[in-house]
């Protein structure tokens, strides 16, 4: 049985490159996306990316021109949060923290008290714990975990609360399904599934250099010739965010409580240092371009 999820206007805050991306396959299905941030400096950034990346797509056959433009004429870009009144769900994705999020939504909460549902786009982060700002407004709560980069990527996590209800669920698993991607759920645990497995190889991997097994571009290798593993581990920190992947095996520790996914103290060096990755232009390795 198809479920009606009911949605006809997405909202997300926050336009960096997850909200970006969830925005512009929204747009691209169909939704209305209404994406609000408070700087105006990187919606701008945001407008211009999906305007290229739409192009790229046309010019590579993969959309028509009309195609584009609609994309494109479906996507608000707004600096007010009010200009989210009119979304069914609105989906935050911002930093990667608890006490942020939950600013988010407490106010979220009062301006959305119909069947709209509130979704956080957490990694790793308690979906319960969150849903504790939005009090009665928990049972529409839940957690849509998008992966990076957004239009590719085809996997959504989905993550119930303690509270999420099952009608929430649905409509969030059939939302996702028209959003072009496959939703698969998960029960609310640290790191949920995808980082409860991937986030120890690639704090094992940061061990194995420290301690001396193999150089960093050999360790990426055996794991991407033996395991065909399309990036090797530390290669894929560095893309993810070294400061990123620190966090995680804190919220990881702490949430399971167990001192087994502490953070490799070469992984939390090279992030004292500054050196995160990708978007420092050096991690674990150098990105000279940067």
């Amino acid at each position: 049985m198809t479920i009606d999820h009911g949605i006809k206007t997405i909202g997300i805050i926050g336009s960096g490159q997850m909200g970006g991306g969830i925005a512009q396959i929204g747009a691209v299905h169909g939704f209305k996306t209404i994406i609000y941030d408070l700087s105006d400096n990187a919606l701008t950034k945001c407008k211009t990316l999906h305007e290229k990346l739409l192009a790229r797509a046309v010019q590579k056959e993969r959309m028509t021109q009309n195609e584009a433009a609609a994309a494109l004429a479906n996507i608000t870009y707004a600096s007010n949060i009010e200009a989210l009144d009119p979304s069914d769900i609105v989906i935050e994705a911002v930093v990667e923290n608890a006490d942020i999020k939950k600013q988010i939504f407490a106010d979220l909460a009062t301006r959305f008290t119909g069947n709209q549902i509130l979704a956080t786009n957490t990694s790793s982060i308690s979906i319960t714990d969150i849903a504790t700002s939005v009090g009665d407004a928990a049972d529409r709560f839940i957690g849509m975990h998008f992966f990076n980069p957004v239009p590719v990527m085809k996997l959504v996590e989905v993550i119930n609360g303690l509270a999420t209800s099952q009608e929430t669920t649905d409509r969030v698993l059939a939302l996702s399904t028209a959003m072009g991607k496959v939703a698969v759920p998960a029960n609310d645990r640290a790191g949920f599934v995808s980082n409860r497995i991937l986030m120890p190889m690639i704090n094992e991997a940061f061990y194995a250099w420290m301690e001396g097994v193999a150089e960093p571009e050999h360790i990426d290798q055996i794991m991407t010739l033996g395991m065909a593993h399309p990036m090797g581990p530390l290669r894929l920190a560095d893309f993810i965010g070294l400061d990123t992947c620190q966090h995680i095996m804190e919220v990881m520790a702490e949430g399971l409580n167990n001192p087994r996914y502490l953070a490799c103290p070469l992984l939390k060096q090279l992030v004292t240092a500054g050196r995160l990755g990708n978007k420092t232009g050096q991690g674990v390795f150098d990105y000279p371009q940067k």
